[in-house]
């Protein structure tokens, strides 16, 4: 049998369909919670009241529980007059639908979030607890954290401020300890003329150990540096302008310069895990009598074999003659310049989320927040926590393309 030709009627047109584009929904209002922090060391809030003012001014709601801004020094007037509310429990603020914290969530603030809010937090992976995991997921949270979100050039804009505040602070904590009042050996950061300048040691050319540096440089010591990574030790020196002293992690060379300096100052980081101990007991109990030694990566277990927590009340104690300063979160001693820094994040992300049309919708419209997303509704999206926790992982991407 012949195959028959296909039939093409002239009466049908073929035309494409038209494009289907994305357009932004109106904007939402948002009522953001501000909870006081109650835990270890946290003096900073995430917003401050100037920061507040503006999110009022563009229609939106704010509630601070009282004393909440104490710690770096505004007061509950500060807020009112911005346009919040002031709750007096600590209930309240959890009522809202976006919680905003600068301290992790804790074990009593889980029994107060309601199914489906907004946190918006640190994580502290050292200290993050599975159950607190099990039942922000239970309850349907997302969840962003300040160490991983990033901007539009790719940065993660809150550590990147943190570093910034403890890197500038190294230098002024260890100018306290060399005076005499503080036990110190009575010598100068810097010198004066006709006679030699202190010498700092900065292990780790991060953020923190170039603004470590700058300080030190600008006092008049004589700085140098150690890290592994060229790459970063060319960009510290391009970033500062000036030839300076480098070396990677040579442990002889390493223990050499310990011997004969004033302030060793420690600034690795450690990636995801704990940063690794590049300064023995031995080398510590070599170095001179007096010297003192900032552990800035404390945070993360520290790099000097000797290096211990302390808070803020007792901040340095001396082992082998030299005084140790091992004060996690120190950006929190001066809480003032940090929560501006944080809210100077925090603040245009808000109103952008205002904008979008909420959380659901910026996510979708801005790709660089969702690296700062590890709760998504109750899915754990962050693939570090899921393999330390042993719990279910799901893409980020595939949730919210599946939800569109």
């Amino acid at each position: 049998m012949a195959s028959s030709k296909p039939f093409i009627s002239p009466s049908f047109s073929y035309e494409t369909l038209e494009e289907t584009l994305d357009i932004k929904p109106k904007g939402a209002e948002l009522c953001i919670g501000i909870p006081k922090e109650n835990s270890f060391n946290e003096n900073r809030i995430a917003l401050t009241p100037d920061a507040v003012g503006v999110m009022i001014a563009n229609g939106h709601q704010v509630v601070v529980e009282t004393k909440a801004g104490d710690g770096a020094s505004y007061t509950d007037k500060d807020y009112s007059e911005a346009g919040a509310k002031i709750a007096y429990d600590k209930k309240e603020v959890f009522e809202c639908d976006i919680i905003v914290k600068s301290a992790p969530v804790s074990e009593m603030e889980c029994e107060l979030l309601k199914p489906n809010q907004f946190i918006i937090s640190p994580i502290h992976m050292a200290v993050m607890k599975r159950e607190i995991l099990q039942k922000m997921m239970d309850k349907k949270i997302t969840a962003l954290s300040f160490e991983n979100l990033k901007d539009d050039s790719g940065h993660n804009p809150i550590v990147r401020s943190m570093s910034e505040i403890a890197g500038s602070a190294v230098m002024l904590i260890a100018g306290q300890y060399l005076s005499k009042t503080n036990n110190g050996k009575g010598v100068l950061v810097g010198g004066i003329s006709g006679i030699p300048p202190t010498k700092v040691i900065i292990i780790g050319a991060g953020i923190v150990g170039e603004y470590a540096a700058r300080t030190a440089l600008a006092m008049g010591a004589s700085v140098k540096i150690f890290d592994n990574s060229i790459y970063r030790l060319k960009r510290l020196q391009n970033n500062i302008g000036v030839r300076m002293w480098t070396s990677v992690l040579e442990p002889k060379i390493l223990a050499k310069q310990l011997k004969t300096c004033d302030v060793a100052v420690g600034a690795l980081s450690g990636a995801a895990g704990r940063t690794p101990v590049v300064v023995t007991e031995e080398t510590v109990s070599n170095m001179r009598p007096g010297s003192v030694i900032v552990d800035v990566s404390i945070d993360h277990g520290g790099c000097f074999e000797t290096s211990k927590v302390t808070s803020h009340e007792k901040p340095v104690f001396i082992k082998y003659d030299v005084i140790h300063y091992c004060v996690p979160n120190i950006p929190s001693g001066f809480a003032r310049t940090a929560s501006q820094a944080i809210s100077n994040v925090l603040m245009p992300l808000m109103l952008e989320t205002g904008e979008d049309g909420g959380i659901d919708h910026i996510v979708w419209h801005k790709i660089n927040i969702r690296s700062g997303i590890y709760l998504y509704k109750g899915s754990l999206t962050n693939f570090y926590l899921s393999e330390r926790f042993d719990l279910k992982f799901t893409d980020l991407n595939l949730l919210i393309a599946s939800k569109r």
